[in-house]
């Protein structure tokens, strides 16, 4: 069994704030750091940083050598990463004294990639391989049906949420991997464990994993239900929290383990992630969140 995350890789300018910029307020920046991230680059590192063994595909421009070196540190397989003429993708973070932040996209060639593209990608695969979205790309839709017909298991984080996904073949997907307001966005339920019942019974071959941020995770498929807390630290930056959970959970799965054992992992290395600066840098090895996961059992 393969694992393709079919992702967007970004370059990220993160400046240290104070707080938040508000509409109409200019306010100078405490410093400025540069990382490699993009929700798709993000997963595939925590992916690898989990143990497993992923392929990444998705377009950069010719500014992205720091893109693929990031992913290829990390033992990512690049060889579906494609280069345009056109500029990789970017994002402007935001990064208050509370560890929030707030994030513009620029999506660059991460939306540059053709029909023919994906079908030579997925050729490379075959039934019973996963495969992980995001929605920083294109053709998302055309890549999820191209999948289904090759037999793939299908994992997707719809965000940033926006109406498109709405159109997407969800009936294809295997596992939804939201956060609060995505769970609101795809059934209109503001509470996030009715929202998740609803997303079950409206495709109850799936399971659906609903993130909390700072309140913990919600898993629940047509058998199990259950709620995963924290694990209290301080935080410095929450830029890939979410993304680090998801690649630990995805790659816990993939090893058998069960949803909760997979929660508990991918839980302790958000834990992990969020007291570091940074996205991609910030995410933790197993041997850390394995060590911490059996400091904990101790005490």
């Amino acid at each position: 069994m393969k694992l393709l995350n079919f992702g967007s890789l970004n370059i990220d300018y993160v400046y240290s704030l104070d707080h938040l910029v508000t509409p109409g307020e200019t306010i100078s920046s405490k410093g400025l750091e540069i990382y490699c991230g993009g929700k798709g680059l993000n997963q595939s590192v925590a992916l690898a940083k989990a143990g497993a063994k992923v392929y990444h595909a998705g377009k950069i421009g010719s500014d992205g050598d720091i893109l693929l070196e990031t992913l290829k540190s990390v033992g990512v397989n690049v060889d579906f990463v494609l280069i345009d003429n056109l500029q990789s993708g970017h994002a402007m973070i935001q990064v208050d004294d509370l560890g929030q932040n707030s994030i513009i996209l620029y999506k660059g060639a991460n939306h540059r990639i053709t029909e023919s593209e994906i079908d030579g990608v997925l050729q490379e695969f075959e039934a019973g391989d996963i495969l992980l979205l995001q929605n920083e790309i294109n053709n998302i839709s055309y890549i999820m049906r191209q999948a289904h017909r090759r037999g793939m298991r299908i994992f997707i984080n719809p965000a940033p949420m926006n109406d498109e996904v709405l159109d997407y073949p969800l009936e294809l997907v295997s596992c939804f991997i939201v956060n609060e307001i995505e769970s609101y966005q795809l059934t209109d339920e503001k509470v996030p464990e009715l929202a998740a019942e609803k997303i079950i019974e409206r495709y109850p071959n799936a399971c659906c994993l609903v993130t909390l941020g700072s309140e913990g995770a919600i898993y629940k498929d047509s058998v199990q239900s259950f709620f995963q807390p924290v694990f209290k630290t301080q935080v410095v930056d929450t830029t890939s929290a979410g993304d680090t959970f998801t690649g630990y959970f995805i790659a816990c799965i993939i090893n058998s383990m069960t949803p909760n054992i997979a929660c508990r992992t991918a839980a302790m290395a958000s834990s992990i992630c969020v007291s570091r600066k940074g996205a991609a840098v910030s995410v933790p090895y197993a041997d850390e969140v394995l060590g911490k996961l059996t400091m904990e059992s101790a005490e």
